[in-house]
């Protein structure tokens, strides 16, 4: 495995190429349109200019894992990577869509992997050129800096595949956890139950958004509290895994906080458009409540 490929430059899909460039991997980088997977690649460059500057990284290690980054902007190149990589956004449709298409330009024995954190993978895996090539790898936010790594089976997934992908992620770097293939696999199963209580916990002003944050990091010892977690993850994102979870499990304890999905409607999406539970325009962030 020398080449992989990932779909998807936001976020989540720019942290795994850096990771995947800084192991050595020739990483194909690519977006719905070229200049995004562009903007993607230049977001790497910054952070590794800064890693460089703060003494973290060489110069000549940093220009070296950038190189190895090259943006494409159309699957056809993607016949040469071993395994591609999905980090599109977590709606079960699109995902699917990318698959065909995909699929279709991959090598014979590639794997396609999904780094969905939430839809099940033996569904997804129905839109997979091969289901036992197929499975979940899913990277936590921001990637560079997680060390874990859930690898999730879907019903026809492959020894084989299982292994090659554990391999990738060790030579990663990262702690690999194997999640049964069921909704919201392990972190988010426990996580967004949390989130989406604070959320309803605001809603009913049980206390403030800087009350709810600050008794939940320091009554619990977390680096930050669920709010400010929700606006980094998007609320957008923790809003869909909500529906997965409630719509997967039938449990009503996974219902959605109205006032997540008021946020979610008003566009307040989280950090990514400095508007969520805070607001991020100036210095400090400024709770929206």
């Amino acid at each position: 495995m020398t080449t992989i490929g990932v779909i998807g430059a936001g976020q989540m899909g720019a942290g795994i190429a850096q990771v995947a460039a800084v192991a050595g991997y020739r990483t194909l980088l690519s977006d719905r349109e070229l200049a995004l997977a562009e903007k993607g690649k230049a977001g790497i460059a910054k952070r590794f200019a800064s890693a460089v500057s703060k003494e973290k990284m060489s110069a000549s290690d940093a220009d070296a894992a950038l190189a190895l980054i090259e943006t494409v902007g159309d699957y056809a190149a993607f016949a040469d990577a071993a395994i591609v990589i999905e980090a599109a956004t977590e709606r079960e449709e699109i995902k699917r869509a990318i698959f065909a298409d995909v699929g279709a330009k991959m090598g014979a024995d590639a794997i396609l992997a999904t780094n969905t954190s939430s839809i099940p993978i033996t569904r997804l895996a129905q839109a997979a050129p091969d289901p036992a090539r197929f499975m979940g790898v899913h990277f936590f936010n921001p990637v560079p800096v997680m060390r874990p790594i859930e690898l999730i089976r879907g019903l026809a997934t492959s020894d084989a595949t299982v292994a090659a992908v554990e391999a990738f992620a060790q030579k990663l770097g990262k702690e690999v956890v194997h999640a049964n293939d069921a909704p919201g696999f392990i972190v988010n199963r426990v996580l967004m139950p949390m989130i989406n209580e604070a959320i309803f916990a605001l809603g009913e002003g049980v206390a403030s958004v800087r009350d709810i944050d600050t008794a939940v990091s320091l009554g619990l010892n977390h680096p930050m509290g669920p709010l400010t977690l929700a606006d980094f993850i998007g609320l957008d994102t923790c809003l869909d895994i909500c529906r997965v979870l409630h719509s997967g499990t039938g449990d009503p304890k996974f219902r959605p906080a109205p006032l997540l999905v008021k946020y979610v409607e008003a566009g307040w999406v989280g950090r990514k458009v400095k508007r969520g539970f805070y607001d991020y325009t100036g210095d400090e962030p400024v709770p929206t409540r």
